[in-house]
């Protein structure tokens, strides 16, 4: 079997040889029977998660596969196949040795395939959220510790801060990179910051000081990749997922969460914002005053001490069925803004729409349609005016996605993106005079857990 030519790689054979062979030993009634009700592909897997379990031990795989095409402009069309598998391992600490209150988590991933983005879009919202360099690498190792009868907690350690921090709970559905880590932090941070697939050294605490109310605070090591170099790519830099830096600076960020029921319905608020004490080059303009373009031009860019954002979150349900309340319709938005001058974006916004079970008897299925919107900062877009080049504008996203849960152990995601104004508006490589073309990506997601 292969994707655009191109043989799979070993690690998908052994998975489909894995499933076939599943398949083979669900032959017998009662075996399948079983294989279609239980949680995870290898269920209790032959007695061992229960007995891990009884020392407070909890041991999970998943695995994403996301066949993904292009299927009209961008800089080609074509299909690629990418894919990761995470491993977790979760120790509670009552349970192993009576420590009241803990939890020891490490967690990896093995990436494995070829990005649609880079190759084939050239965009910035890049189309699949597992998009990564390829190879095995530590995600997070941290420890958390519960206070003050569970309305505390303090977490230190190897940390990926997309799991906690700017989250949306309908954003999350999308398969589009920037439904999850948004555009803004990816663009502007060192290396992305410690988001999927890097994570950094930190501790976060979280308070509940009221039941409707939550403050989430935290302190990271800003670039996880370690480069003093603003560009370099921290994931090549960092492959193993193993190297501790503080080479720049420290990451500071905070939310405060409180829930509402504006409509009579659930809904959940958040504002925060981030502060990078790191250093920045600016977008345009260089230590001796000129542009960064112009021939007499130093080359060295102007360094701006300190970086930040602010955003805010929204989750709200508009909608409950009286006589099923797991059937709802739901709006969510996410907006973020930061200063222009040492920053390529400068403005981001997602928000759209989803529904819970859709259809009858489809009670854990979902639908959703997403809106990005991704604004390059002036001083960049000034850059480029300076080089005679193509200012950079805004690049738009709409997404229709549907989550279909076909055992529960299976999802299965079919997706659609169109991408409008790819990159910005950069050149279109075949014609420079113009910019690349719309873009129309269709695909599907499988998540197995194992």
């Amino acid at each position: 079997m292969n994707i655009s030519g191109r043989a799979l790689p070993r690690g998908y054979s052994r998975f489909f040889a894995l499933a076939a062979g599943i398949g083979a030993l669900g032959a017998g009634p009662a075996l399948a029977q079983t294989f279609l009700q239980a949680p995870a592909l290898l269920g209790n897997a032959g007695g061992l998660r229960p007995a891990l379990a009884a020392h407070g031990v909890s041991l999970t795989f998943t695995d994403s596969e996301n066949l993904l095409a292009n299927l009209a402009g961008g800089v080609k069309t074509g299909t690629t196949l990418q894919g990761v598998t995470t491993g977790t391992l979760e120790l509670d600490t009552a349970k192993a040795f009576g420590w009241p209150g803990g939890t020891l988590h490490l967690s990896a991933l093995q990436i494995h395939g070829r990005s649609l983005s880079g190759p084939y879009l050239a965009n910035l919202q890049t189309a699949n959220g597992n998009e990564a360099e390829d190879g095995a690498r530590l995600w997070e190792m941290w420890y958390d510790q519960s206070l003050a009868g569970g309305r505390a907690d303090v977490k230190i350690g190897q940390q990926s801060i997309d799991n906690e921090f700017v989250t949306s709970k309908y954003s999350g559905l999308f398969i589009n990179t920037m439904a999850g880590w948004p555009l803004l932090p990816s663009e502007d941070l060192y290396a992305g910051g410690p988001a999927y697939p890097l994570a950094s050294l930190g501790a976060r605490l979280q308070l509940q000081p009221a039941g409707d109310q939550s403050i989430l605070a935290g302190v990271f090591d800003d670039n996880p990749g370690g480069s003093r170099n603003f560009s370099a790519d921290g994931q090549q830099l960092d492959r193993s997922g193993g190297r501790f830096s503080f080479a720049t600076g420290a990451l500071f960020i905070a939310e405060y969460g409180v829930s509402a029921s504006p409509l009579g319905l659930p809904g959940r608020y958040k504002i925060g914002f981030w502060y990078d004490t790191g250093g920045f080059p600016d977008q345009r303009y260089g230590t001796d005053g000129l542009s960064l373009a112009a021939p007499a031009s130093n080359g060295t860019p102007l360094m701006h001490h300190g970086n930040h954002s602010m955003y805010a979150v929204a989750d709200q349900t508009i909608w409950q069925s009286a006589g099923d309340s797991s059937r709802n319709i739901n709006l969510f938005g996410r907006i973020m803004a930061a200063p222009d001058a040492q920053n390529y974006i400068d403005f981001f916004f997602n928000g759209g729409i989803t529904m819970a079970a859709p259809l009858p008897g489809r009670d854990a299925d979902q639908l959703g349609v997403d809106f990005g919107l991704g604004k390059v900062s002036r001083r960049k877009a000034g850059l480029e005016r300076d080089s005679a080049s193509r200012a950079q504008t805004d690049e738009e996203l709409f997404e229709l996605t549907y989550q279909a849960v076909a055992l529960p152990w299976l999802v299965v995601q079919p997706d659609v993106q169109y991408i409008v104004n790819p990159g910005a508006g950069i050149a279109d490589p075949q014609d420079p005079a113009r910019g690349l073309g719309n873009e129309l990506v269709a695909g599907v997601r499988v998540v197995s857990t194992f």
